[in-house]
């Protein structure tokens, strides 16, 4: 395409003044419920692959996308707060609709806002707003999943256009979005792969830029979100190529760690549903003579449930001020694997708890119960496992005592300006000089510690702010017991190796009288 015919067909509406926010959330609010809880059957939609048409067009009816657009482009302005209400929402509803409205925010829009030029945003966006269009990422390849700086698909500078060549798998939205922004590395005349890596916006309705879908994978759960293997071939105009700031590289960590701050918006939405249906749950539910909701054990889990309502609240305050396209998070991993890490976790715990209160009956494939365990299992391995992302974080905070030459983990956090607060409350846990020199497996169960303790000073600058202090001491009385389970774990010395030759000496039946 052109330069002047792309500015050309790119005319924006002049920008106004938005819709209170309040009204846009209740309206966004109100059709999810009637798309969910009465125009279909919710326990069909989640049990079967896709969606059916009627339900994304009632969906983007009301306009999501504008909450993720600036507003001299038609949007509401981009606001960090808002995007994670609107995808916090959706998640209450349906976790699957709440990652692809997080998907084409977080990992398409957002990184489009920053890093394209002024023309092809504008065409962009306007393609959101008044097309009902969707966009999504592809970085992962079947031999490089978490080896991404590895990856294979390359692209080649034809003059007028750029060559991509390459797969990529297990991106969200396979098949479905309209456009995609793929990863790749320039190949030198000589064939070698150089180790930057550039971003491309592709436009999947044009011709030489159709991605062909290989093969359609039969995920877990999810259901509604479609995933595969795509052959890259693909043409890209001149123009759509993202402009780093820096490096490639630290684009590409500035965008994931923007959306491993924003998954708690997810997890907000998601954990909530829980709660209440928990609550519902136990309140209504009689056994020996009255209600759960009396006996002392499931008051533990209910806690276990509420705590996370309060991490994640607190998670999505801190996101909202910290994480919009204005900051340059490249440097700002131990934070986001933080914020990863733990949401992630809380999910799948909560999940659990849900599943454990409710019994039997959440084993059916149409309780939400065992769907929330089913689907929001991958959230702790996709964006970074989180066994990597933990032992990252353990690397970065050894990596800072040693430039402080600072050996005790209780007086490095209680100065470190993302720990001060909350190291405090746990002192008598951290109060031990650290080995420098770690085993993985140290790494990550040190990880662990370490971002609930950063996580938690979130809690503290909520609680500060005015959020109901029950829940805010609730919380962090959980969170205490919880960091005691865990250094113990990092205190106890276990090397253990597995045995490759386990089959010798070891039937059982050898070792009985009869």
């Amino acid at each position: 395409m052109e330069f002047s015919n792309l500015a050309a067909e790119a005319e924006l509406p002049l920008a106004v003044e938005p819709q209170p926010f309040a009204d846009f959330i209740l309206n966004f609010s109100e059709k999810l419920d009637n798309v969910f809880q009465h125009r279909a059957d919710i326990d069909l939609l989640e049990n079967q692959r896709g969606l059916p048409p009627f339900v994304m067009r009632e969906i983007l009816n009301a306009d999501p996308f504008k909450a993720f657009i600036p507003l001299e482009y038609g949007g509401r302005g981009a606001l960090t707060s808002e995007g994670i209400e609107i995808v916090s929402a959706a998640s209450y509803q349906s976790l699957a609709l709440g990652l692809t409205l997080g998907i084409n925010w977080a990992l398409f829009l957002q990184p489009v806002n920053k890093y394209a030029i002024e023309e092809v945003k504008k065409s962009i966006f306007q393609d959101f707003i008044s097309g009902k269009r969707m966009g999504g990422l592809m970085i992962t390849e079947p031999n490089h999943g978490s080896d991404a700086l590895n990856m294979q698909t390359s692209y080649t500078d034809e003059g007028q256009y750029y060559h991509l060549k390459g797969t990529k798998h297990w991106a969200g939205l396979t098949g479905w979005a309209d456009y995609w922004l793929l990863t790749a590395r320039r190949r030198t005349s000589g064939g070698d792969l150089l180790r930057d890596i550039d971003f491309f916006i592709c436009d999947n309705n044009k011709a030489g830029q159709r991605i062909e879908v290989e093969e359609y994978f039969e995920n877990l759960g999810l259901y509604m979100i479609p995933y595969g293997r795509n052959k890259i071939d693909v043409k890209i105009p001149r123009l759509y190529r993202l402009q780093p700031e820096t490096t490639g590289i630290s684009m590409m960590l500035d965008t994931l760690h923007r959306s491993r701050l924003e998954i708690p918006a997810m997890a907000m939405g998601f954990i909530k549903r829980l709660l209440d249906e928990a609550i519902q749950h136990c309140e209504t539910r009689w056994v020996g003579g009255k209600s759960l909701f009396g006996y002392d054990q499931v008051q533990q889990r209910l806690a276990g449930i509420q705590s996370a309502y309060t991490i994640t609240s607190a998670i999505c305050a801190h996101s909202s001020d910290h994480a919009s396209v204005g900051f340059d998070l490249a440097p700002h991993g131990l934070k986001a694997n933080s914020v990863k890490t733990v949401a992630t976790d809380l999910m799948q715990e909560a999940a659990q708890q849900l599943f454990q209160l409710v019994g039997a009956k959440a084993y059916k494939r149409n309780h939400i119960a065992g769907r929330a365990i089913v689907d929001s299992r991958p959230f702790q391995i996709f964006e970074g496992s989180n066994d990597i992302l933990y032992a990252q974080i353990t690397e970065a905070v050894v990596k800072l005592m040693k430039q402080s030459k600072e050996s005790n983990l209780f007086q490095f956090l209680k100065s470190f300006s993302l720990t001060e607060k909350s190291a405090a409350h746990v002192k008598g846990l951290l109060d031990f000089n650290l080995d420098l020199q770690l085993p993985q497996r140290k790494l990550v169960e040190l990880g662990r510690v370490l971002s609930r303790i950063v996580t938690m000073e979130m809690v503290i600058d909520l609680g500060s702010k005015g959020f109901n202090p029950g829940l805010i001491a609730n919380c962090i009385s959980m969170m205490k017991q919880e960091l005691n389970n865990l250094v113990s774990t990092y205190t106890f010395t276990n090397s253990t190796l597995v045995l490759t030759d386990y089959k010798d000496g070891s039937n059982w039946r050898d070792f009985v009288k009869v």
